[in-house]
Formats: structure tokens, C-alpha cells, sequence
């Protein structure tokens, strides 16, 4: 059988990332082409992989515009910029792998389901959570019947205080006019994981949240009017300093993210450079965010079963942590190891689920490698029933995103039958 091809459409941090399967394996995918407007980004993709120089864009129009030339495309553009591509490579005929979030409205979300639908052709949305070896391991226990039935969930995403102030306040996330709502860009990884592990639908929603902290009225008096952080007397002493956490990585030898988004230059010059004239150098309480900093959702599913979700960056960045409540036992999981309490018993098990072959233990907890490892095999054997994250499933997910945002914005209950009559 001929490796699977595919082409990607921005080859930032998560492109390289999902190309990175076929040097793995390269007797079932292999990288034909990329589109990407950044010069140094594109060459090392293409450098990495051997592109030849026909399948070589600055603009994913120009790859769309072409006969089509692989069986697939990995589309890792901005949020913002998802509607476009995937529309134009669906009408293509390519099978696509879409970043999440699908697009930052709900009628766009809409749109590229039907427009894949139309087409024939088979999307798989970047939800890597739902392919680790931990949420495949926690399902099984759940399905198996070890704690009854699920009567409630509590799940927490720590986002971090650097991982917030790299990404959300002086990052590409930082805007909802140029991404999207916090609760899309970070967390619909988390609210679509919870509607797979409850396996009921959703009904009804309320949200609470806001930008607390990251602001100019909570600027420390010592920062003065200091705009960067290299240029700042308090620097020292401000946990979120630009210069505290990207030398931090750095002396530390990682030069992977989130050090090469600021720079590929990843040398002390370099770097500081980049904290003096790049964006990533600002002071988190002079930047023009304006996603929130902090969240929760409350969820009722069908049969009567409640789920709660808090996203906050108030914490040590690390792994998202579940307690789910069965009629016979509880669960508590923490992205590696998962402990359950039998009722019956008095007795607790732990599974340890972390992987013990390197190469799977990349990218959110093995979570990248199962996605792209499901899309190449779905894509061979044209054959969807292993994506876990395909349209119908992944628009539903997104659906009750838009509804918490919703009931955030409008301080009141949402019902999931005010937006979608299925």
C-alpha cells in the first residue's frame, strides 16, 4: 500500500507537530507539499521533508488552486482563517485534518461540516485529547461498568501562569476579533472531552467568567510606565516576566515551544532580540488581550447527570485533573494515572497509562500521535469509524462552547435547543 499524502496548510508549531507522523513513519505518510507565508517557517518544512519545488506555496490559495495533488491536507492556519481552506480543499476532494477550534462562529462550523459533507470527504478535528492512551483507558473502566453509572463530573483545566501569559495575553490567542473566546481557543479540547466521557448529549448550560488580572488596572505601581519587560525596574519580581520565562526555558536547553514561536534564532541574542521589538517581550498588563483569565461552566446532561468545568491560568501549568461520581464507585484521574474506588469493595485500583514507547508520548500526552496515527489509517482504508473527533460529533462540541459563551455573555441559563434542534 502507497504512504498517504498529505500537504500542510501553516506550518507553525502545530503543522510541524502533525508532519512529524510521516518521519516517523514514512511507509504510511509522507509530506508533499506546504503552504505557508513565513519564509524561515516554510523552508524548514520543506527541508524537513524533501517538498518538492511544485508543491512549495506562500498562500494556501495557490495550493487550492492546483489540480489536487495528495490525498490529504492538514489545515493549521490561525482560527480565524479555518473557513476558507477547509470549504476550498473539501470542493477539492481532499480528506482534511482540521485544527481546533473549527472556526470561531457557529455558522462557520456549520458551514465546513456541510461543505465536507457535500464533497464526500472525511474531517477530523484536532480534539487530540479524546486519541491518548489515558482517555482510552478511562472509557474502557467507564463502559465496563466499574463505577456504575455517571452521576457527575468535575474537571479542571490548570492552563499555567506562563502558558496564559505566552499565549493568551501577548500570544496569537490573546484577541477575540483577531482568534476567538477563550473557552473556544483553549478549552473546547475539554468541554468536547466531556461530552465524549459523559456519552450523553447535553441540554442545558451556564458560564461564569472574566479577564481579572491581566489588565492595566491591576499593573504593579513599581512596573511605572515600563511597556517591556526588558525595559522594566520590577521585572525581578513580576512571576509573568517575559525575560524570567523565556530564559528560564531556555538555560534549561529547550529550544522547542514555546521558545521557537518568539524566535528561530534560539540563542541568548536571539531571544533577546525578540523580547525587545517582538510581541512576546510585552508587559502582560499593557498588551491588547481581552479573553478572559478565568472560567466555569456548568453542564446537565440527559438522565439527569451534571458535569462542572473550571479553566483557570492561576495555577502551575500541568496536567488537567477529573473526579468522576458513579453510582458504585469514583474516579480520579490526573492525564497519567487513573485511581478508582470501588464502593462494593472499599478498595482502589490504580492504572498507570503512561506510554511506555518514546515516540508516543509526544504531543498532549500521546494525543497527537493517536489523531494523526487514526486520520492516515481512516485515509488508507477509506475508512472514518476510528475518528473519534469526526463533523457530526466535533459541531456538537462546538454548539455547546457557543452556548457557555452565551450564557457567560448574557448571565443566564442556556438551553443547547435554542441553537441546535437535533
Amino acid at each position: 500500500m502507497k504512504p498517504v499524502t498529505y500537504a500542510i496548510i501553516g506550518a507553525g508549531s502545530r503543522g510541524t507537530g502533525y508532519a512529524r507522523y510521516a518521519t516517523q513513519h514514512p511507509d504510511l505518510a509522507e509530506v508533499i507539499g506546504v503552504a505557508e507565508p513565513r519564509e524561515q517557517a516554510r523552508q524548514r518544512l520543506v527541508a524537513d521533508h524533501d517538498i518538492p519545488p511544485h508543491y512549495i506555496f506562500s498562500d494556501w490559495r495557490e495550493a487550492a488552486a492546483q489540480e489536487k495533488f495528495a490525498d490529504a491536507v492538514v489545515i493549521t492556519t490561525q482560527d480565524a482563517m479555518h473557513l476558507e481552506p477547509a470549504i476550498a480543499f473539501a470542493e477539492k476532494g481532499y480528506h482534511i485534518l482540521l485544527e481546533k477550534p473549527m472556526a470561531p462562529t457557529a455558522e462557520e462550523c456549520i458551514r465546513i461540516v456541510e461543505a465536507v459533507k457535500a464533497n464526500g470527504v472525511m474531517l477530523a478535528v484536532g480534539h487530540v485529547m479524546l486519541y491518548t492512551p489515558y482517555t482510552q483507558a478511562l472509557k474502557k473502566v467507564l463502559d465496563d461498568g466499574t463505577i456504575g453509572d455517571i452521576v457527575s463530573i468535575q474537571h479542571l483545566e490548570p492552563v499555567g501562569y506562563w502558558h496564559q501569559a505566552h499565549s493568551f495575553v501577548r500570544g496569537n490567542w490573546r484577541n477575540e476579533a483577531e482568534s476567538s473566546f477563550m473557552l473556544l481557543a483553549k478549552s473546547c479540547h475539554d468541554i468536547d472531552w466531556l461530552r465524549y466521557i459523559m456519552g450523553q448529549r447535553c441540554q442545558s448550560l451556564s458560564s461564569f467568567g472574566s479577564l481579572k488580572h491581566f489588565r492595566q488596572a491591576e499593573k504593579p505601581a513599581e512596573a511605572g510606565d515600563a511597556i517591556r519587560c526588558l525595559d522594566c525596574a520590577y521585572e525581578p519580581d513580576c512571576p509573568y516576566s517575559a525575560k524570567k520565562i523565556y530564559f528560564g526555558f531556555l538555560n534549561e536547553g529547550r529550544t522547542a515551544w514555546p521558545v521557537n514561536v518568539l524566535t528561530f534564532d534560539a540563542t541568548a541574542e536571539g531571544l533577546t532580540e525578540a523580547l525587545r521589538t517582538g510581541p512576546y517581550g510585552r508587559c502582560v498588563y499593557e498588551c491588547d488581550n481581552d479573553v478572559v483569565d478565568h472560567q466555569v461552566v456548568n453542564l446537565q446532561f440527559a438522565g439527569g447527570r451534571t458535569a462542572s468545568f473550571t479553566m483557570t491560568a492561576f495555577t502551575k501549568a500541568g496536567h488537567r485533573r477529573t473526579c468522576i461520581f458513579g453510582t458504585r464507585g469514583e474516579i480520579y484521574g490526573d492525564g497519567e494515572t487513573i485511581s478508582v474506588f470501588d464502593f462494593q469493595t472499599d478498595e482502589t485500583t490504580t492504572f498507570d497509562t503512561r506510554a511506555s514507547d518514546a515516540s508516543l508520548a509526544g504531543g498532549h500526552g500521546g494525543g497527537d500521535y493517536g489523531l494523526m496515527a487514526s486520520f492516515i489509517k481512516a485515509v488508507a482504508n477509506d475508512d472514518p469509524s476510528g475518528l473519534l473527533s469526526g463533523p457530526d460529533e466535533t459541531l456538537e462540541s462546538h454548539l455547546m462552547v457557543f452556548a457557555a459563551e452565551q450564557s457567560r455573555r448574557e448571565n443566564r441559563v442556556v438551553q443547547m435547543s435554542e441553537i441546535w434542534n437535533k
